[in-house]
């Protein structure tokens, strides 16, 4: 067991909230006053880890705290640290995700779904029906359809595929399943990707909350190039700072592949660690 006196553990938790105060400063003001951001939320509103639960840090199983009643009562804690029994208690959960992302991390990487999954949600929709209708579809209803019936859907990530519309749905050439995620996901798809962030904050507080904070980021910059590729147009969000990728022209789909195996590479690692996590949890 590590130690780490008052002092210690408080300065690694004031650097973890500074650290994440630029992403949850600006979502809490957007909220308290009532406006939506297409992007930016999604982090904290798809996902069920709040702000304020970001922002707390936690060392992770095998490190305690000195005087530190903040954490007395917290979810798996007891005498300043997570207890093993909380720990054996948590193994479904860990068994579970070290199998989902070993068979990940073991698929090759598929580069060739161009993002389709974002217009496929929206296909045969009118633009008041869309999930942000408040921002156009670039190619307006029809030009979207078309894009998705010249494109081959190859969607391997269930939680995007369930949010397909019903025509849209029998165009993919997968069918996965919720029971089924280690038989499909893969290392280049983006949701995969921004799934880590979930990953990560399901093993809270049994793992460092600096491992939770890289998957966030990682979360947050995926999700940008998520959107810059759907069909909606959200040049004039932000003063620009969502120029579309055109993923319906050649040039667009190079930009996004590019994009796309960069994050691969960010993620690589970050899955690793979550299993090495997992495989240490479970002992």
């Amino acid at each position: 067991m590590e130690w780490l006196s008052r002092k210690e553990w408080e300065q690694q938790a004031a650097a973890h909230g500074d650290r994440l105060l630029p992403y949850v400063g600006p979502h809490l003001q957007r909220r308290r006053s009532g406006v939506r951001h297409p992007v930016h939320d999604f982090l904290f509103t798809y996902y069920s880890h709040r702000p304020a639960q970001l922002r707390l840090w936690h060392p992770g199983y095998g490190v305690a705290l000195a005087d530190a009643p903040e954490y007395a009562g917290l979810k798996g804690y007891a005498d300043g640290t997570v207890t093993d029994e909380f720990v054996a208690s948590q193994r479904p959960l860990l068994e579970s995700l070290r199998r989902l992302l070993r068979a990940t991390a073991e698929r090759p990487a598929n580069f060739g779904c161009f993002g389709m999954h974002e217009w496929a949600m929206v296909y045969r929709l009118s633009e008041d029906e869309t999930r942000h209708s408040a921002w156009p579809l670039r190619l307006g209803a029809a030009g979207t359809d078309t894009v998705v019936e010249s494109h081959r859907i190859a969607c391997s990530h269930f939680d995007a595929y369930r949010f397909f519309t019903p025509a849209a749905a029998p165009m993919n050439t997968l069918r996965p399943t919720a029971a089924e995620r280690p038989a499909y996901e893969q290392p280049a798809c983006l949701h995969a990707g921004m799934d880590l962030y979930k990953h990560a904050f399901r093993l809270t507080p049994m793992i460092s909350s600096d491992l939770v904070a890289d998957c966030f980021e990682l979360a947050w910059d995926i999700r940008v190039l998520d959107m810059r590729a759907a069909p909606y147009d959200l040049s004039g969000l932000d003063d620009g700072a969502f120029e579309p990728v055109r993923v319906e022209t050649a040039a667009g789909k190079a930009e996004y592949v590019e994009a796309q195996r960069g994050f691969a590479e960010r993620g690589a690692p970050l899955r690793a660690r979550l299993v090495a996590e997992c495989e240490r949890l479970v002992g």
